[in-house]
């Protein structure tokens, strides 16, 4: 079973704050995400709220590498770099999660 579970800090300086909880089998992992709004906008292209965001990045992480293999704390642009179709794929998952 995958749970992704995502508590929103308090947005700073035109940056959200997200601490990410991932439970996969037995164990769990967390994560500390930030979202400049900026990157917001040019990844969600209104599709989602920040916090759909990244939780729709965490499935496209998940469905690539364990939890134990995701970063502890990162921009989540910075998947990018790992991943090159993140933000084609990511388009794609969010369009299919509202049915735009």
């Amino acid at each position: 079973m995958r749970d992704i579970e995502i508590s929103e800090q308090a947005q700073q300086e035109n940056v959200y704050r997200f601490v990410v909880t991932v439970r996969v089998g037995g164990g769990e992992t967390q994560h500390r995400v930030t979202l400049s709004e900026e990157d917001y906008h040019r990844l969600a292209g209104g599709l989602a709220t920040p916090g759909e965001l990244v939780v729709a990045s965490f499935r496209f992480l998940l469905a690539r590498e364990s939890k134990e293999s995701i970063l502890r704390s990162f921009a989540l642009p910075v998947i990018g770099h790992y991943f090159p179709e993140y933000e084609s794929e990511l388009r794609k998952l969010l369009v299919a999660s509202t049915g735009a």
